[in-house]
């Protein structure tokens, strides 16, 4: 098969379209062709040399698939040769085939093309097990979400509304805070002009952070009593100091994950529960997908520096070439 080989830490040109070896499955596992992947930060970080994959993980950039069961393991039962499923993956997602823990398999939605299903796994499972399961945000509460133009904002905007809750975002030109305010947001901040927390100090009762360091002390700041902060992005970097009195007068939590890297059984959870309370809100198109462009994965490159670039909203793809 091919796949977009990391040929050395660097820019979008380190990525090479090569032929690799094919997956073959394990006893739990299934093989996908694949139709499309999707374009996420981590693999930018990836390409960098700043974000390596799991041990036992695919060296190849691409956190989740859209695409055709073609093989499965001696131990699968869910899942059958013909399935046209999604999937949330340790890495191997820039391939034509890719092979995949049987329980971080999602049926295609019934509504979608098996293409656009793409877009969903690792955004719907970094939201929902971020926003609902850690920070049990509830109907009513207001949600601050950073980067609403971005795949996981866009997400986040509409089960955030579907569960009830009161949706603040911020966003760095009036075109993503406009398609922010179509999606459900009721207040829209541009970060280039505005200090967020001045405008919701002590409002927030969760907050989705993509940004770290730099945000830190101005999302406890903005946090309500009780308040949540969970933290799923380190764009403004990883270390820096916070006053801890806004913690504790506040009574407020921080949570900092990652998917990647978590063990199976909790990923398998995670798909599970995405399963059970997102996909029926996608298949009655309450909640779908944001695609901006698709990019034919050979050139995962120039998809790369339309990420890079932050004009896009929602998700950028990388489609198959047959």
């Amino acid at each position: 098969m091919h796949a977009i080989v990391i040929t050395h830490p660097g820019g979008p040109n380190v990525l090479s379209w090569q032929q690799v070896p094919d997956p073959v499955p394990g006893p739990d596992e299934v093989v996908i062709d694949v139709a499309a992947s999707a374009v996420n930060r981590a693999d930018l970080m990836q390409r960098q040399g700043l974000y390596p994959p799991p041990p036992g993980a695919p060296p190849y950039p691409g956190l989740e698939c859209a695409g055709t069961i073609s093989a499965v393991g001696e131990s699968v039962t869910a899942w059958h040769e013909g399935d046209e499923v999604c999937a949330l993956l340790a890495g191997g997602g820039y391939a034509e085939r890719v092979a995949v823990s049987e329980g971080q398999v999602l049926p295609r939605p019934a509504n979608l093309p098996l293409t656009a299903a793409a877009a969903l796994p690792e955004v719907a499972c970094t939201v929902y097990s971020n926003i609902f399961q850690l920070a049990h945000l509830t109907g009513g509460e207001l949600i601050l979400i950073h980067g609403g133009g971005s795949g996981i904002g866009t997400m986040a905007i509409q089960l955030a509304r579907a569960a009830g809750a009161r949706v603040a975002v911020t966003a760095g030109s009036a075109a993503k805070l406009a398609r922010c305010r179509e999606l459900g947001a009721e207040i829209t901040i541009n970060y280039k002009t505005e200090d967020f927390a001045e405008v919701l100090r002590d409002q927030a009762d969760v907050i989705l952070d993509i940004m770290g360091a730099s945000y830190l002390q101005r999302n406890l700041d903005t946090l309500a009593a009780n308040g949540r902060l969970s933290i799923v992005g380190l764009q403004g970097g990883a270390r820096t100091e916070i006053d801890l009195r806004s913690l504790h007068g506040k009574r407020a939590a921080i949570y900092a994950t990652t998917l990647r890297a978590r063990p199976l059984d909790e990923k398998a959870r995670i798909v599970a529960a995405v399963r059970e309370h997102v996909w029926p809100l996608i298949e009655t198109g309450k909640v779908m997908p944001v695609i901006d462009t698709e990019v034919p994965m050979p050139e995962a490159a120039r998809a790369h520096q339309l990420v890079a670039d932050s004009a896009h909203v929602g998700k950028v793809l990388l489609v198959a070439q047959r």
